[in-house]
């Protein structure tokens, strides 16, 4: 008896050490991995896509990033190479109609998989309604709607067919598209009806596919910014500040008085930093999120229009 008894510790002993193994321990800020999983972050060159990759990265995941901006897209790819994590870069432009086909192409070639989509490319180009060219209000529905529609629809193949193969096998493999809105596209903001509609459309596409790839084992989400402190929102101090879209100047930054009217109405008392956008959208690619999708959540530190 005495021996059985023994044995008995020594079991409840093995499997408790086993258990302390899959465990976060007390103070370990990861109850979760996302090892074993490749993710694509469109428009990671700089800002909160960058921030989102280094997020993800942290995690566990090997990472494709992208942007438009050569330089900017390989000093990424340095900073997520320098904590050992697998990365991959592919520059070039979402909105010419057959580069999202090259890019999921490319990750999965690199990777073996795409199991975390982040359409996070974007800017805006601003003006009142009747100042605003039908080249400007395209060009925000091309790349804040469109491009979403034509990378995802590029990675559905893959997606289908992965998940086909994984639940024949009677395994439940969760992937995750995380599409970024904004609080533009929820409640609407005088000067921009372009950025605001592509920002409103793209939840309307989070919703549907949500319906559509269920059955896939795909969480399907959006995650909507307020102000976050990016070179699109920082102070115009009297210098023109512009970025080229094809052949394009667009002047970006926010006048300083606008930036202290939403410090003052935003209930946090400030903007938030790429790190905190980043986070709001770890949960969604994260198994924290398995059983939630068709879904906005909001990153705004509860500042709206």
């Amino acid at each position: 008896m005495q021996q059985q008894i023994a044995a008995l510790h020594n079991t409840i002993r093995n499997l408790s050490r086993a258990l302390g193994k899959l465990l976060p321990k007390a103070g370990d800020s990861m109850a979760f991995t996302l090892e074993g999983k490749t993710a694509l972050v469109t428009g990671s060159g700089r800002g909160i896509g960058r921030a989102i990759a280094e997020k993800l990265a942290e995690y566990g995941a090997s990472v494709m990033v992208n942007d438009l901006d050569q330089q900017a897209l390989k000093e990424t790819k340095c900073l997520l190479g320098s904590v050992g994590k697998r990365v991959e870069h592919l520059a070039g432009d979402l909105t010419q109609a057959d580069f999202p086909d090259k890019l999921i192409h490319a990750t999965v070639d690199a990777f073996g998989s795409v199991d975390i989509i982040v359409n996070n490319a974007g800017y805006s180009w601003d003006n009142v309604i009747q100042k605003t060219t039908d080249e400007q209000f395209l060009a925000m529905l091309e790349i804040h709607l469109m491009t979403p529609f034509r990378v995802l629809r590029a990675a559905s193949t893959f997606i289908r067919e992965a998940a086909k193969r994984e639940i024949a096998a009677g395994r439940r493999v969760m992937r995750k598209i995380v599409n970024i809105t904004s609080i533009a596209g929820t409640d609407g903001n005088p000067g921009q009806a372009g950025y605001s509609s592509g920002k409103a459309g793209v939840i309307g596409l989070t919703r549907t596919l949500s319906k559509e790839w269920g059955r896939y084992n795909v969480n399907v989400n959006a995650v909507g910014f307020g102000l976050i402190e990016t070179r699109l929102t920082q102070a115009l101090t009297g210098g023109e500040t512009n970025i080229e879209m094809r052949g394009q100047q667009i002047r970006i930054g926010v006048q300083q008085a606008m930036l202290e009217s939403v410090k003052t109405a935003c209930p946090l008392g400030r903007l938030g930093t790429p790190a905190e956008a980043a986070g709001a959208v770890l949960f969604f690619c994260s198994p924290l999120s398995d059983y939630v999708t068709g879904e906005v959540l909001i990153c705004g530190g509860g500042f709206h229009f």
